[in-house]
């Protein structure tokens, strides 16, 4: 009973990191229609950079915060090379937004080199786990809960959701589609950034990491259909918990399979709803 416990709060504290990077890929495709396939790298060099900040002496908190911003300057960075040409497709933007991650690789090797790095996190221990990843739950809430606020009591949120829903309207009352999609960039660099920054003292970080992330991320997006963030945070819960279980009752070799395997079941189920809907 103790062991399924321990396993509950680690894979509770590993889905919320996966919800806030699944979440970074909602904002983007709900504004955009982008599929990102950067926003692993936006968690992998945030972790990264934490590490080269705290051994430059910057303490904990302002190291972590000055990384989350990198990560939004970076998606700010992608929105522009991706979407920031007048006409260019989703599809285009989608294949730009799969090279910037290859070149992140390179980046990243060139001042990181390909070791693993990590970082202590939050000391001690809860029920034999550590209070790390009560922390990671903990952050995940306020900022959800934040970027819930955003979209549903602001005018920018507003305008983002107005966006979102109908681009043509949008423009049509006088808001710049262009700027809201680009900013929808920058809160899904953040949202992975953060991701990226809460993960890596529980699990080793390296330049290939975002592989592993945006694949989890994207499980748990799919969840949501890529629009609905309350399900992508159950998705990022439920993969989290399951590859937990699975770590801990069989073998850690597997936990990427859970992920893919549960992203096509996903698929399939909804394809098979949708022809039955058209039928």
């Amino acid at each position: 009973m103790a062991a399924l416990v321990q396993y509950l709060i680690t894979g509770i504290g590993v889905g919320c990191a996966y919800a806030l990077l699944g979440s970074g890929l909602v904002v983007i495709y709900r504004v955009t229609r982008v599929v990102n396939f950067a926003q692993g790298s936006f968690a992998v060099l945030a972790a990264l950079t934490v590490t080269t900040l705290l051994a430059a002496g910057l303490p904990h908190g302002l190291a972590e915060v000055s990384a989350v911003l990198l990560a939004a300057a970076i998606g700010l960075l992608t929105g522009l090379v991706a979407t920031g040409r007048p006409g260019t497709t989703p599809q285009s933007a989608l294949i730009v937004t799969l090279g910037l991650g290859v070149f992140a690789y390179a980046v990243e090797i060139l001042f990181w080199g390909d070791q693993p790095r990590s970082f202590p996190g939050l000391p001690g221990t809860v029920a034999g786990v550590q209070s790390h990843y009560l922390l990671i739950a903990a952050v995940t809430a306020v900022v959800l809960a934040a970027t819930a606020l955003l979209f549903a009591r602001t005018d920018l949120g507003r305008a983002l959701t107005a966006t979102a829903e109908d681009p043509y309207a949008a423009r049509a009352v006088g808001i710049d589609v262009r700027r809201m999609g680009l900013l929808a960039f920058v809160v899904g660099g953040a949202l992975g950034g953060l991701a990226g920054v809460l993960i890596t003292p529980v699990q080793q970080v390296t330049f290939d990491s975002d592989v592993a992330l945006v694949v989890n991320g994207f499980s748990a997006a799919i969840l949501g259909n890529l629009t609905r963030p309350g399900l992508t945070l159950a998705g990022g819960l439920l993969l989290g918990v399951v590859q937990a279980l699975v770590g801990g009752y069989g073998s850690t070799s597997y936990q990427t399979e859970v992920a893919l395997v549960l992203m096509l079941a996903v698929l399939i189920v909804r394809a098979g709803s949708t022809r039955a809907e058209t039928a």
